[in-house]
């Protein structure tokens, strides 16, 4: 399993402007992104216990989290996703789930999950039946990406978190979500081997330093 080194920071809106002007000179947009930005909608699992939340929130070393995550209400590819954490460095695994495969999961109908070529849905399966793994709530937001070749380099501005509370419908395309406490900005840089010095000086800001932070944490503030 591979990991990549990630920083992640919170900044301000007058932050971001000064940002995008430098990314945009150094780096390129995503070719993904419409228009320079994205808009991500992802449903996070937890156990009954919360055992994702509390382990983020008591900064252990080793954890892992599921969710699912679409990009512009696109729902013809689902990514399931498993982003694991080992002492600062990140790991993401991915499969493809379709609509009709979502909606059974929600539904509860899970036992097609077992015997599945897909690995990860084979082992979210296993999760969900031993650690009574569940869907715990939906987060929304919008994401300006920009990308640069040598270290393989992403930097992300996210803004505009919006949370759906208890609601788990993921699908459901009139999903009223609301704005998370503070309407907090982020930057999250990710890279492998090595940050080139001229994107390391590009994202420094002046008492910013990098700091661990949780979308889903943050939108389980409501509970």
């Amino acid at each position: 399993m591979e990991y990549r080194h990630e920083w992640k920071f919170e900044i301000t809106f007058a932050d971001m402007l000064t940002l995008r002007q430098r990314l945009r000179v150094l780096m390129e947009p995503d070719p993904h992104a419409l228009r320079g930005r994205y808009l991500v909608r992802s449903l996070y699992f937890d156990t009954p216990g919360d055992l994702a939340l509390r382990e983020k929130l008591d900064g252990v070393s080793r954890r892992e989290k599921f969710r699912m995550r679409t990009y512009n209400g696109d729902t013809a590819l689902i990514h399931l996703e498993k982003k694991s954490k080992l002492a600062g460095l990140g790991n993401k695994q991915t499969a493809g789930l379709t609509a009709p495969e979502v909606r059974r999961l929600l539904a509860g109908d899970t036992l097609w999950m077992r015997e599945d070529d897909r690995g990860l849905v084979r082992e979210l399966y296993a999760k969900m039946a031993s650690r009574l793994l569940m869907p715990r709530t939906v987060v929304d937001y919008t994401r300006e990406p920009y990308v640069y070749g040598p270290g393989n380099v992403r930097v992300t501005l996210d803004y505009d978190i919006r949370t759906g509370l208890r609601v788990t419908d993921f699908l459901d395309p009139g999903l009223v979500t609301v704005p998370t406490p503070g309407a907090p900005i982020l930057m999250e840089v990710k890279w492998d081997e090595f940050l080139p010095q001229l994107i390391r000086d590009a994202v420094a800001l002046p008492g910013r330093r990098a700091e661990a932070f949780s979308k889903y944490a943050q939108c389980r503030l409501y509970g």
